[in-house]
């Protein structure tokens, strides 16, 4: 096992949208090749990328009759991963050991989410998706060549908006990062009294000063708040899939209780390009995985957010794309 607390979490590896009935899906996921694939009359299933007969990729083969027939010899598995057919000895029994690994899926919010191991929480809870007072957006996956711990960091650090993220989340000439606290909650840590001045601060073109609250939920999963005076108030849910200790891909998802005339392609856009203008500077991180040694790299007082959620991930004894 990797990292017990990875491998047995869950991670979204594809939209719902893709895996219609009938098709086969390649992924990756803790360094694991993963098969993804739906029978007309079946749900989603995930299963090692690999014959148990002779190692080959699954994924280049077909679906028929769900099931999920090999490349090399056409042996047929069915969705509980057990052989039942081998065209070349039609009255051959498969022994038990000729069963694909399975894992765990669940859909969710759009995506299919997968679990490696045995998971001991449910998928992060994002009650604002299923609020019909909230209009909803999917954006991702994007992929990133650096730990996924690096992508959640960034995603906590406020410092870096007026610079990265200019003209659409901050000024440089407005980058003072006042004081906000930092407190230990059951799921990591969260953040709150976060003031920024932002251009366009949800995709409205509306800009002003932006209050936050961000938290935790698990080690590779973390939400935000961002509120305006009138109550208008916009939730982000952000989930990280480690494909490896260094890749990884991002999936944002959006939920706003105002701007309901936006079309959704629209609000789809904006945050595509938020994320996108994170992925050359993540990308350009030496190392690529994050230190959990504090004396490993400098702080400043507003690094106060990455400061709690190493210690938490030390604490937590996370350890894959990290450097302990």
């Amino acid at each position: 096992m990797i990292d017990p607390i990875l491998w047995n979490g869950w991670h979204p590896i594809a939209r719902s949208s893709d895996l219609k009935p009938g098709t086969i899906l390649r992924s990756r996921l803790l360094d694991t090749d993963i098969v993804l694939w739906q029978g007309e009359n079946t749900n989603a299933v995930a299963w090692e990328d690999r014959c148990p007969h002779r190692s080959v990729k699954l994924s280049g083969g077909k679906i028929f009759e769900n099931t999920l027939v090999c490349p090399y010899h056409g042996l047929a598995y069915n969705p509980e991963g057990q052989c039942v057919k081998v065209p070349a000895h039609p009255n051959y029994t498969p022994p038990k050991q000729a069963c694909v690994k399975s894992f765990s899926v669940e859909e969710r919010y759009g995506v299919v989410f997968v679990s490696l191991g045995s998971p001991s929480q449910p998928i992060a809870p994002f009650p604002e998706w299923d609020d019909p007072s909230y209009r909803t957006y999917l954006s991702g996956g994007h992929y990133c060549r650096c730990s996924g711990l690096r992508a959640i960091e960034n995603f906590l650090d406020v410092a870096h908006l007026p610079f990265v993220h200019a003209g659409i989340l901050g000024e440089p000439d407005k980058a003072v990062i006042e004081d906000y606290e930092v407190t230990s909650i059951d799921t990591g840590i969260y953040m709150k009294d976060i003031k920024i001045w932002q251009p366009d601060p949800d995709g409205t073109g509306r800009g002003g000063v932006a209050a936050y609250d961000y938290w935790t939920i698990r080690p590779l999963t973390v939400a935000l708040r961002k509120q305006r005076a009138n109550g208008q108030t916009m939730v982000l849910l952000y989930c990280v899939t480690p494909v490896s200790e260094e890749e990884c891909i991002g999936w944002m998802w959006g939920t706003l209780n105002y701007a309901h005339d936006i079309p959704e392609e629209v609000m789809v856009a904006f945050q595509d390009e938020v994320i996108l203008q994170d992925v050359d500077n993540l990308e350009s991180h030496n190392p690529k995985r994050l230190p959990l040694d504090l004396q490993a790299e400098f702080h400043l007082p507003s690094d106060r957010a990455s400061l709690g959620y190493r210690k938490w991930l030390k604490q937590l004894g996370v350890t894959y794309g990290a450097i302990p």
